[in-house]
């Protein structure tokens, strides 16, 4: 399938690992990739559930594959959160905060800032520092009504040594903890993939969802009303995607393939 036979198709929302790189190593050519896609006059944002890195870290690790991006182009699941809060509260405020660079960045450049107390949310992504006391205390304030927002679902992601715990295993233990689930703004929820679409101004049926996982980016276009299409370079298998549903509307080996440049 080459997106040029589908003309009604005028944007695309790209996962990351899995599609465009895994770990440092691209996907392909990525500088003729992108190449490809402006010659196809599509236009593009990348959305990713990782919390951890910058959006300067993304637009730097681009570049050196040869894409030249801008920031807004880039939406991680901290920017969907610190989207929706200043919905909320357009003055910032305080939140008790569980992550990393990626979240912290992105609530500051929001308003927001770490609080103990008089907190307006308890936000909490994928934290490597994670301790039995910022359980504690995440517990306690939502057991007085603070609402709980998470990062991402995802419970766990791929490393050298095997699968660790994402950010999907802090919330579960916050859950636990308080008695509440958390409402998550990353995928497969709607939050990120409507920041995307507003950010390029098209409608979910000329918009492509392109990513490597099943059960966030599919599963995630699909409910944002986009069609989507999965690629076989990240961590899932041809006959895997064969019988989820719902199905993608597209599978190919690669984003090369998908558009039309030879790995």
């Amino acid at each position: 399938m080459l997106l040029n036979n589908f003309p009604q198709i005028k944007a695309l929302i790209l996962d990351m690992d899995g599609v465009l790189w895994r770990g440092k190593q691209p996907i392909g050519d990525l500088a003729r990739i992108f190449e490809r896609i402006q010659n196809l006059g599509l236009k593009y944002t990348f959305a990713t559930n990782n919390a951890t890195g910058s959006i300067g870290q993304y637009v730097d690790k681009l570049r050196s594959f040869g894409v030249d991006v801008q920031p807004q182009q880039i939406i991680n699941s901290p920017i969907a959160v610190a989207h929706y809060l200043k919905q909320l509260h357009p003055e910032g405020g305080a939140v008790y905060l569980i992550g990393e660079t990626g979240l912290i960045e992105a609530l500051e450049q929001a308003g927001f800032h770490h609080a103990e107390d008089g907190v307006v949310a308890v936000v909490a992504g994928l934290d490597r520092q994670f301790t039995y006391e910022k359980l504690r205390k995440a517990s306690l304030l939502i057991q007085k009504g603070i609402p709980f927002i998470g990062t991402n679902p995802d419970k766990t992601f791929p490393s050298p040594e095997g699968f660790t715990p994402g950010a999907g295993s802090i919330l579960a233990a916050i859950e636990t903890a308080s008695g509440t689930p958390p409402q998550i703004m990353g995928k497969p929820y709607p939050h990120l993939f409507q920041l995307a679409l507003q950010r390029m101004g098209t409608q979910p049926h000329e918009t492509l969802v392109i990513g490597d996982r099943l059960d966030t980016d599919i599963l995630g276009g699909v409910n944002a009303g986009c069609k989507t299409a999965l690629v076989l370079s990240g961590v899932t298998g041809l006959a895997e995607a064969e019988q989820f549903q719902p199905k993608p509307d597209w599978i190919a080996s690669s984003l090369g393939e998908l558009v039309g440049v030879d790995s």
